[in-house]
């Protein structure tokens, strides 16, 4: 078999947990806890890339100021 056929079963494509805009009333208040909580982490990973943008264009713009 081609080495390939294993980064494959190793890496299973999951679907996401959440689409944006999908319809909401077949899921319960617990599976709605569940998304906000899944979103929330989702907008911390965000937030926490911006704050390293920002850094890394601070330091350049520092590193190119002197």
């Amino acid at each position: 078999m081609p080495a390939f056929d294993d980064d494959l079963q190793a890496k299973p494509i999951r679907k996401p947990a959440h689409d944006v805009g999908q319809p909401l009333d077949t899921l319960s208040a617990h599976e709605l806890q569940e998304r906000i909580a899944l979103l929330q982490e989702e907008i911390a990973r965000l937030e926490q890339a911006i704050r390293a943008r920002h850094a890394t264009q601070a330091a350049a713009a520092a590193f190119f100021k002197s």
